[in-house]
């Protein structure tokens, strides 16, 4: 099968939501511009991470590389996108591995999702590589206030899943878990 590829250049939304209860969430990565609707599954991990990233990459951009201006150092509010995931929802594909870029002629953030590969040795793609061999990806551009608040409210939607134990940092079910750093005894939430 041909290499899918989807291209959102400054999307109309582009946001990370999740369906289904804490603890048994699936989160996805959803692009939109106009009646095109992509949606990817991902990890809460890569999820986590990828908000973590845009915050670095654009520090050190805003740092070192690009006026002050074209960088915030915090989301602007009106940027702020709180509505959940647009319908139909349909998967595409499971993330297995991202990029992340600064497009330096026009000043805007890069995001590409890779499809899981069962390919043995299988190494991601270089940013935007387009070679017809490679995953199916998913490639976003946009300007660094809407990347702001796009790892704003991802880092939102990570932490409203189940508290954290203060022991051992795995998620509290309300039943209590099997903490390690208690021996072996369950803990009461």
């Amino acid at each position: 099968m041909a290499r899918r590829i989807w291209e959102f250049r400054l999307p109309e939304r582009f946001v990370v939501g999740t369906v289904g209860m804490p603890g048994e969430r699936t989160f996805y990565l959803q692009a939109k511009s106009g009646d095109e609707i992509v949606s990817v599954a991902f990890e809460k991990q890569q999820a986590d991470a990828l908000s973590d990233r845009i915050d670095q990459l654009l520090d050190e951009v805003r740092g070192s590389r690009a006026p002050e201006d074209v960088v915030p150092e915090k989301a602007p509010v009106e940027l702020s996108d709180n509505a959940p995931l647009d319908l139909p929802l349909e998967e595409e594909f499971r993330v297995g591995a991202m990029a992340l870029g600064w497009d330096e002629a026009n000043n805007l953030v890069i995001i590409e999702a890779h499809a899981v590969s069962d390919v043995e040795g299988f190494e991601p793609p270089e940013l935007a590589d387009d070679d017809s061999e490679g995953p199916d990806t998913v490639r976003v551009w946009m300007s660094a206030p809407y990347a702001r608040a796009f790892a704003e409210r991802t880092r939102v939607i990570v932490s409203s899943g189940r508290p954290a134990c203060p022991f051992c940092q795995q998620p509290l079910d309300p039943q209590g878990h099997m903490c390690p750093r208690a021996n072996g005894y369950k803990r009461r939430s």
